[in-house]
């Protein structure tokens, strides 16, 4: 099975911070607007940024893991581009930074979704505080691995015309074309908090700050030669068969607002392709799922910023609560939260949750806890039977005080060592910290 063969590009950077999330939303939207049918991709497991894709683009935007996903799986993804112009990806942190152990079909760079995929390279290149030595960054990035495709490079934070002028000079010695220059600008970062970028669905103005990126970049990007630079795949990659994850229940209530919205969209396109009811609802408006679903789900998000008004919120529990006595609900690391004892916030105030698990977890004192997540369950959670091998990635700050339930599964990180955050479950209600990507293929 071939991957698909739509032209395409990846805009990546030498590192993070370099400006690539208000490239790739610029160049979104501004191909929009010349009339182009735009997939968007992200490459790793971040589950912001497609939110903020999806706005630009029009279209959902989905996850390409090479260290999560197999290539079956892959394969069904990309088909997601049938019939569109062009496909924009964004890399993740650095261009080459991945785990140190192989995953389902690699190590999770951004190299290797472009080298997969056959989706020439755009790196962005933050040239503040140097000039032509930027050039040799550049150089030194398209040399790494021949087998990845370059297309150029964007200057970025440039500070003057000379500036401009020395920086071209060395990208010319380097013969790196320099599809675009973007002078400095304070005005054009997105609003942050601690899982990265604000959702999209809270920025108090998304459709303005993506025109205005648009214009930006229509101003001082070569277009045309964007689009032209623009290849796709056509070799084989050798898997068959591959198809989005199947749902884990008919109709699924899914837990959908600003406390809970980090449904990766692969697993959501799935569940809908496959003939599933996906039935929303929210938390945070106190609504109960719907009576007559057969699984709840509670996506992760941000439920200690909201932890007062979901304590409140007795007809989401009493709902929940309800459905849990003779059918299954899963929560994924905020939605366990959610499903616990009790949630302490930033200020160290105590907030009952829903109670179906035993879990207490603290935001008081903030820990990272970051990483791509291997777990072999221990009981049956929904869709999965005991001994299945999962995927995932666990990102977040909060810390477990009391875990009393059983287990769900033995989890471990990337490269194999152990993991506290076992997940647990109590009768029909499972819960884990790492958010689910797919089931690992046989």
């Amino acid at each position: 099975m071939a991957m698909i063969d739509t032209p395409g590009l990846l805009i990546s950077a030498p590192s993070s911070g370099t400006g690539k999330t208000t490239v790739m939303l610029g160049l979104l939207r501004a191909l929009v607007q010349d009339g182009l049918s735009v997939q968007a991709f992200k490459s790793g497991p971040d589950y912001i940024d497609p939110a903020f894709h999806r706005a630009a683009s029009g279209r959902t935007s989905y996850n390409i893991d090479t260290w999560a996903m197999g290539l079956g799986l892959l394969g069904a993804i990309s088909a997601q581009a049938k019939g569109v112009d062009i496909c924009i990806a964004e890399g993740s942190m650095g261009l080459y930074d991945s785990v140190a152990t192989r995953g389902q079909s690699g190590f999770g760079a951004s190299a290797e979704t472009a080298a997969l995929m056959g989706w020439p390279v755009v790196l962005v290149v933050d040239v503040s505080g140097q000039a032509q030595s930027a050039a040799a960054v550049a150089l030194g990035f398209r040399q790494y691995n021949p087998d990845v495709p370059f297309a150029g490079v964007i200057l970025n934070r440039v500070a003057s015309p000379r500036h401009e002028r020395l920086a071209r000079l060395g990208m010319e010695k380097a013969g790196l074309p320099v599809l675009g220059v973007l002078p400095r600008r304070g005005d054009l970062t997105l609003p942050e908090r601690h899982l990265g970028l604000v959702q999209a669905a809270e920025h108090p103005d998304l459709e303005a700050a993506i025109a205005g990126y648009a214009d930006f970049l229509r101003a001082h990007v070569d277009l045309p030669a964007i689009k032209a630079a623009a290849r796709g795949m056509a070799a084989s990659t050798g898997a068959a068969g591959g198809r989005l994850p199947d749902p884990p229940a008919q109709r699924i209530a899914l837990a959908q607002d600003a406390a809970f919205s980090f449904a990766y969209p692969h697993l959501v396109e799935g569940w809908r392709a496959a003939g599933a009811q996906v039935l929303p609802f929210s938390p945070l408006a106190d609504e109960a799922p719907d009576p007559n679903a057969d699984l709840v789900w509670l996506p992760g998000g941000y439920p200690e910023l909201h932890a007062a008004r979901l304590s409140a919120a007795q007809t989401f529990a009493r709902g929940l609560r309800d459905h849990a006595k003779t059918r299954p609900v899963h929560g994924e690391c905020g939605g366990y939260m959610a499903l616990g004892e009790a949630l302490i916030d930033k200020d160290g105030v105590r907030h009952p949750m829903v109670g179906l698990l035993g879990l207490v977890t603290s935001y008081e004192t903030r820990k990272l806890h970051l990483g791509y997540r291997q777990a072999t369950l221990c009981a049956a959670m929904p869709g999965h039977a005991p001994t299945a091998r999962l995927r995932g990635h666990e990102f977040h700050y909060s810390t477990i005080l009391e875990q009393p339930d059983a287990p769900l599964a033995a989890v471990t990180d990337a490269d194999g060592a152990a993991v506290p955050e076992t997940g647990s479950c109590r009768g029909s209600v499972t819960g884990t910290f790492f958010h689910f990507i797919t089931a690992e293929e046989t």
